[in-house]
């Protein structure tokens, strides 16, 4: 059994269906153990990572996963989908296990015709961390649009992204987003939110519409050749705690 937070003692009597008074006595004959040292007190606050041992035998022991994947157009951002392949399915070729795959949620989806970097964990505070606008995590992405934008027009959509555009529908007001042409056709964006298909959206302002966006990083993590289209790696802790 895992939970997401609590105290030690629900815990050890729901896992050993024994009273919780027992599980005083077990901490007095230091039987307990959370995290490698001995239980202190049936009050202690545990998560769903904490290792806990209880004699010789381990009643907890999960173990935190970060995973970047580079995401190909077709896939959707879903654990189960009836028509197309997910972002577990491609998990699934590697080497992870049932558990291990199910443990996962995903961080800032993409839609299904959106490539790029997507990320996944089983760390609920660190999915948190990366999404809130709050935090202002940088978004990056490469966009490719149907109409050309000349280059004397090409500062209107700067200064409309970077005013941020009203949805009726939502009542909102997207955030500033940074906007450089490439050519006149492409473009990078840097967003530090993600409404739903607020890109795709923004640049319908000006009937302009996106054939191909790609995400090519997240905060200081960026995608490299390495990670070629559909395969995944496990962040390093400075990646982890860097982004």
């Amino acid at each position: 059994m895992s939970i997401s937070r609590g105290r030690l003692d629900r815990f050890i009597s729901q896992q050993c269906q024994i009273n919780k008074r027992d599980v005083r006595l077990m901490i007095a004959q230091k039987r307990i153990r959370v995290d490698g040292e001995f239980a202190l007190s049936v009050e202690q606050a545990i998560d769903k990572f904490s290792k806990i041992e209880l004699d010789d035998q381990t009643l907890q022991d999960n173990k935190t996963l970060y995973l970047m994947l580079h995401k190909p157009v077709g896939v959707v951002s879903a654990t189960r989908d009836k028509q197309h392949k997910t972002v577990l399915d491609l998990l699934c070729q590697q080497s992870f296990t049932s558990d291990e795959l199910n443990s996962l949620h995903i961080v800032g989806r993409l839609d299904l015709n959106t490539s790029g970097l997507v990320l996944l964990t089983n760390d609920s505070r660190w999915s948190e961390r990366l999404t809130k606008p709050s935090h202002k995590v940088a978004k990056y992405y490469r966009v490719t649009l149907q109409n050309k934008v000349l280059v004397d027009q090409q500062h209107e959509y700067v200064e409309a992204f970077e005013q941020g555009m009203y949805f009726a529908f939502e009542n909102i007001t997207t955030k500033p987003a940074e906007l450089t042409f490439l050519s006149e056709t492409q473009a990078e964006l840097i967003l530090i939110e993600g409404r739903y298909h607020q890109i795709k959206r923004m640049f319908g302002r000006f009937r302009n519409p996106v054939i191909a966006l790609h995400r090519f990083a997240i905060g200081e993590l960026c995608l490299t050749d390495e990670l070629t289209v559909g395969n995944s790696c496990l962040l390093t802790d400075e990646q982890i705690h860097n982004i």
